[in-house]
């Protein structure tokens, strides 16, 4: 069990976290910090955390695990509040959505002590922010991804790895590099398209006519979009070379069916619709097999 838990940003992924931890019994003090009084008050009177303090030397003292679930342009700053504070037996990790530019700001703010920090990202969300989104159930089944440094020892790896098993994850390791380029294709591309859509039909003339009659299908593709805009733009510049190249990628598709509609081409455009259909299909029925093994046979 872990004896003191501190969460940098008490929102959604790191109220989680804590609801998680307090539900498994893994964890005896929670202790919360942020920009937000108004915030940490929430979290407390919500009993998402123990504590909470604007001190990163009361916060780091005896802590056992620190969880930085704040954007990801904010990580060198924290870093660099902590790091006098930062006890031996301390690790750090963090919930960002890119890997390589939080590492590069780990190196930067804690120099020699950077063994201390291992990444991490949760694969895990909701369009919700704040204390009053987070939900002890919302990591359960989903896989949390750590991308380790070679100067971490594998005991504060699998410190942080048991804090997410706990919380019900699973865990999974990548590098960093490989990290951020499978997560601009699947993750970071589909957050952009999705604004992207919504800003564009709220921006016509007849925005309201438009939204009075999108259904379940507008609903479902834009739901991305109501996350948090502020996380997402720090998101995408920090991926930014690797979001460009799968964005180009996209750009092509949509030259491509274009072409095929502007020649009326139905064949070629079904050809697109049933292969997105095949591997749709296969990808859901893959993640339905791994919940249950058996469901094959």
């Amino acid at each position: 069990m872990l004896d003191k838990v501190v969460i940098v940003g008490v929102g959604l992924i790191g109220g989680s976290f804590a609801l998680a931890l307090k539900k498994a019994g893994a964890v005896r003090h929670i202790v919360g910090m942020g920009r937000s009084p108004e915030v940490m008050a929430r979290a407390l009177a919500l009993g998402i955390v123990d504590s909470a303090t604007g001190s990163p030397q009361d916060a780091m003292r005896g802590a056992d695990l620190v969880l930085l679930a704040a954007p990801v342009a904010q990580t060198g700053p924290i870093l660099a509040r902590l790091a006098p504070y930062l006890e031996e037996g301390t690790v750090i990790t963090d919930a960002g959505s890119t890997k390589s530019d939080v590492v590069a700001a780990a190196r930067a703010a804690l120099g020699e002590r950077v063994g201390q920090f291992v990444p991490g990202h949760p694969i895990a969300g909701r369009e919700s922010n704040g204390p009053d989104a987070a939900l002890a159930e919302l990591y359960v089944g989903k896989k949390t991804v750590l991308t380790p440094l070679p100067e971490n020892p594998d005991d504060m790896v699998e410190r942080v790895a048991a804090s997410w098993r706990a919380c019900g994850a699973v865990i999974h390791k990548l590098s960093a590099h490989e990290h951020d380029k499978v997560f601009a294709a699947v993750s970071h591309l589909p957050h952009l398209l999705a604004y992207a859509l919504v800003d564009d039909i709220a921006s016509k003339p007849h925005a309201g006519l438009l939204f009075q009659y999108a259904a379940s299908g507008f609903r479902d593709f834009t739901r991305i979009a109501g996350s948090s805009p502020e996380m997402w733009r720090d998101i995408s510049l920090a991926n930014r070379d690797a979001l460009l190249g799968e964005l180009d990628a996209y750009l092509a598709q949509l030259t491509s069916m274009r072409a095929m509609l502007a020649a009326s081409d139905g064949a070629a455009l079904e050809r697109v619709y049933a292969n997105a259909q095949r591997a749709r299909h296969a990808w859901i029925s893959a993640i339905e097999n791994a919940r249950d093994p058996d469901s094959g046979k």
